[in-house]
Parts: C-alpha cells; sequence; structure tokens
C-alpha cells in the first residue's frame, strides 16, 4: 500500500492496465509528454511509447471517433476529454454512436471505450470548466457513467471500467484530485461497477450523494452525530445505472432520505434516485424526501461558487428539516 492522491490513484490504474493489456491506448489533447493538464497520464509515455500514449489535435469529435473506430477493431481506448463539458463538442460520438453500437450489432462489435474526464466547481476554473454534465449522460442507453469519490475507489473502478465491454464516461472530480489522500495498493485491483458503497453506517437518516458531495455528507454527519444523530452515508459511485438495492436497504432501516448533488436541481441524479424511492420505498418513509443541489442557474463566476455550491452547512440544514417532520 502507497498513500495516494485522487489523481495518482488514477495515474497509478492507468499504468497497471497498459502494463498488463497490450490493446490498452490513451490520447488525448497534451496527455503524451505534458502528462495532461492534471497531470493524470505524467511518465507514461515515457514507460510505453508514443504508440500507446499519445497527443491529438485539439477537436473532440476527433478524438471519440478514433475511440470508436479503434473499439471495432479490437483495440481498448482510454481517451481523455480535457474538461467534461468540452465533451458536448462530441456528443454525438458518446450519445448516438458508442452507446449503441453493441446494439446495432447484435453484441457482434464491442465498445470497449472508457472517456476519462474532469468534472466539478470548487477551484475558481474558468467557464465551462467547473459544469457537472453528467445527468445529460446518465440517460444515455448503453453508456455507464461512474464518479468515484476516493483515491481507493478511483484506481478500482477505473481498472473496472477499461475492462468493461461496454463505453463508460469516467469523471474526475477537479477537487478532490489534490485534496484527499488514502492508502491505495500499487498492485492492480477491481472494484465492481454499477454497486454504491456505504460509507458510514447510520439509523436516523440516510444521505445518498456521489463525488464531492460524498465528502460534505461525511462532515455533515459528523456534525448531526454531535445531536446523538446517526447518518448513514451512501456513495452511488456509479450514477448509470444506479444501484437502488442498496438505498432500499437504507432507507428500510432509516425511514428518512436526504439526495444530495453538486448539479443544478432540474432533472439531475438525485431527481432519478428521489423517484425510484417513492415508487418503491414510498411506505418506508416516515417523512418527505430532501433534495440538496446547486440553484437552476449557469455555474457562477470563481468570485461566487462556494455559495453556490452545496455544502456540509446546508445538508445539516436540510436533514434537520426532514428530521424534524
Amino acid at each position: 500500500m502507497t498513500t495516494m492522491s485522487y489523481i495518482e490513484a488514477v495515474t497509478s490504474a492507468l499504468d497497471n492496465v497498459l502494463a498488463e493489456d497490450p490493446k490498452t491506448l490513451i490520447f488525448g489533447e497534451d496527455v503524451g509528454k505534458n502528462g495532461g493538464v492534471f497531470r493524470a497520464t505524467q511518465g507514461l509515455q515515457d514507460e510505453f511509447g508514443e504508440d500507446r500514449v499519445f497527443d491529438t489535435p485539439l477537436a473532440e469529435s476527433g478524438i471519440l471517433g478514433l475511440s470508436i473506430g479503434l473499439a471495432a477493431t479490437g483495440w481498448r481506448p482510454i481517451p481523455e476529454i480535457q474538461f467534461s463539458p468540452f465533451s458536448f463538442e462530441a456528443a454525438d460520438s458518446l450519445i448516438g454512436q458508442m452507446s449503441r453500437n453493441r446494439f446495432r450489432t447484435a453484441g457482434d462489435i464491442a465498445q470497449p471505450i472508457t472517456v476519462r474526464s474532469p468534472y466539478g466547481g470548487g477551484t475558481h476554473t474558468a467557464e465551462l470548466h467547473s459544469d457537472s454534465i453528467e445527468h445529460v449522460f446518465a440517460g444515455v442507453p448503453g453508456l455507464r457513467v461512474v464518479a468515484p469519490s476516493s483515491a481507493y475507489d478511483a484506481k478500482g473502478l477505473l481498472v473496472s471500467s477499461i475492462e468493461n465491454n461496454d463505453p463508460v464516461l469516467f469523471l474526475e472530480h477537479l477537487k478532490l484530485y489534490r485534496s484527499i489522500k488514502e492508502d491505495v495498493p500499487e498492485d492492480i485491483y477491481r472494484i465492481p461497477l454499477d454497486k454504491a458503497n456505504v460509507v458510514r453506517q447510520g439509523t436516523d437518516i440516510t444521505l445518498v450523494a456521489y463525488g464531492a458531495m460524498v465528502h460534505e455528507c461525511v462532515k455533515a454527519a459528523e456534525e448531526l452525530a454531535k445531536d446523538g444523530i446517526a447518518a448513514e452515508v451512501i456513495d452511488l459511485r456509479t450514477i448509470s445505472p444506479i444501484d437502488t438495492d442498496t438505498i432500499f436497504a437504507s432507507v428500510d432501516k432509516t425511514s428518512r432520505l436526504v439526495v444530495v448533488q453538486e448539479a443544478q436541481n432540474m432533472a439531475g441524479v438525485g431527481a432519478h434516485v428521489v423517484t425510484e424511492v417513492a415508487e418503491n420505498r414510498i411506505l418506508s418513509l416516515e417523512a418527505p424526501i430532501g433534495r440538496v443541489s446547486a440553484p437552476d442557474s449557469v455555474y457562477p463566476f470563481a468570485v461566487d461558487e462556494h455559495a453556490w455550491l452545496p455544502d456540509a452547512s446546508k445538508i445539516v440544514a436540510k436533514a434537520r428539516e426532514v428530521l424534524s417532520y
């Protein structure tokens, strides 16, 4: 075990899979010699050569179009989109092509593509860099969306995503890249996709989140614990498809639920969680479901982002509201 930051865990996963599978390729803007804008691929071109880790032109549509062709001919591409909102430039590749090709070909042509991309706020980036756009792609059939919250999960889930034969949009939260560290194995390991993780056990209320908001929920749970309130915290990890069984089991136990997302409120991942619980566990609930999210507005300029983003204090307030119903 080695203490790694989130981004170091991502690099370790890429190193492991490149070494294990000669059909894996990494490409994108500045991922070669420069190691990517956040240095997630630092040193990999030196280790594996320019044929396996290489730069592309500044063209997201070309990056993902290349990925589709490579995957159809037996390669296992790991393209990087430098910031997740830039994926809109290649939306047809994600929505209209790679997510449908296995269905179109009755399973004859796999699309083992893992699209890595940073997302999320709290780091004072420029416009169209901090947006949370996962809800746009979470509803696309045939496309998995994975958003780990920890260094350990980031490595294990990335390896599982790359080895999976379906396309995966693998979202890495910008704020977590260097703000969290934990012990991570240097050797390759896997964490199952489509399975949520109970980060903190509790009996009084369930907090469901993903990405950076998992850490805010843990902070909120620690604050609630000062008043004797035991909050259970669930990290979705895979946000499409969602592991509803883990959520249902928790709600059956706690009878109260708050769903948290960094993205805007409208049509988000949290809304789907709320719907699933309302349809399947309404009789387990003793209070209306609470939701904490960003406002339905364009992501603000950096000076205002901390007022705009959800945080532990807002989660605590909503939890107390649900508990006092």
